[in-house]
């Protein structure tokens, strides 16, 4: 056999084995139709149905009423205090809404209790104070946020989330969050957030290439992808593509809507007003 024809045919095996192996890393779990039916063509108010003045700030209690109130669904962020309650919070530290120096796991409960939210009277929520203001009416996507003590705060957001008498799903930057869920609560929807490798700047660059392709969905097999509202990599496409239910975040555009609709499965929005379905 000539030599070229050895030279392509060990390519054409490389390509064949990237191809295998990228199946294998990006490959979904597939939601049932049930499972994804509460929140399949909805539209979920991001933080709440917050104000861009600010007067009702976002991840507040008023920002939830509104939500509800105005028929969206709700994606709101959850994260430890000090003395390891379920708050509902975004940032890792404090000083863009509150207005505080240092971290939000710095303080107990009682000094949260004492910030006010962008200035209002609006304080820092409890997750179980959220949970009973929605009472049901609404579906949550549930985004945990990463931080040193990821297995305790999946632990108590799982227990909060099963008295809770709702619809919901769980989602996280974190690929170890979801795969968590995935062994511990296989029963719930779960979703893999990501974005462009840009989104993980606090990551090295590989970190950011893995996550921003969706290549830890091998450890956590994600049901539906949240990805970031720009051109999806072909990977991400890929996944979608093998079953994962399509979720858009940010959308800050009327205009933009209508695409939005047509590319996703759930649109996390804020700053507009759309039909609470689609």
């Amino acid at each position: 056999m000539p030599a070229l024809l050895w030279v392509l045919l060990g390519v054409l095996l490389a390509l064949v084995l990237l191809a295998a192996l990228a199946l294998l890393f990006v490959a979904p779990s597939r939601p049932s139709a049930a499972l994804l039916a509460p929140f399949a063509r909805r539209c979920f108010a991001h933080r709440g149905l917050h104000t861009p003045d600010k007067s009702v700030p976002e991840n507040s209690l008023a920002a939830f009423r509104r939500a509800v109130e105005a028929g969206y669904g709700i994606e709101l962020d959850i994260q430890l205090s000090k003395d390891a309650e379920v708050v509902v919070f975004h940032d890792d530290t404090l000083d863009r809404v509150c207005g505080v120096t240092g971290r939000v796991d710095a303080f107990d409960l009682a000094a949260l209790r004492q910030m006010r939210l962008c200035g209002t009277g609006e304080g820092i929520p409890l997750f179980s104070e959220v949970l009973a203001a929605v009472d049901g009416r609404a579906p949550l996507i549930v985004e945990l946020k990463s931080g040193p003590r990821n297995r305790l705060l999946c632990k108590k957001a799982l227990a909060l989330l099963r008295g809770y008498q709702g619809d919901f799903c769980i989602e996280s930057f974190d690929p170890r969050i979801v795969r968590w869920f995935r062994k511990n609560a296989p029963d719930l929807l779960r979703g893999q957030l990501s974005g462009p490798p840009h989104t993980f700047d606090t990551l090295p660059a590989v970190g950011g290439f893995v996550l921003g392709n969706l290549l830890s969905d091998l450890i956590c097999r994600p049901q539906f992808v949240a990805y970031d509202n720009k051109p999806k990599p072909f990977l991400v496409r890929l996944a979608c593509r093998m079953g994962a239910a399509r979720v858009v975040w940010t959308a800050r555009e009327e205009a933009d809507h209508p695409r939005l609709c047509g590319e996703n499965d759930a649109i996390i929005f804020e700053f507009y007003r759309p039909d609470p379905r689609f």
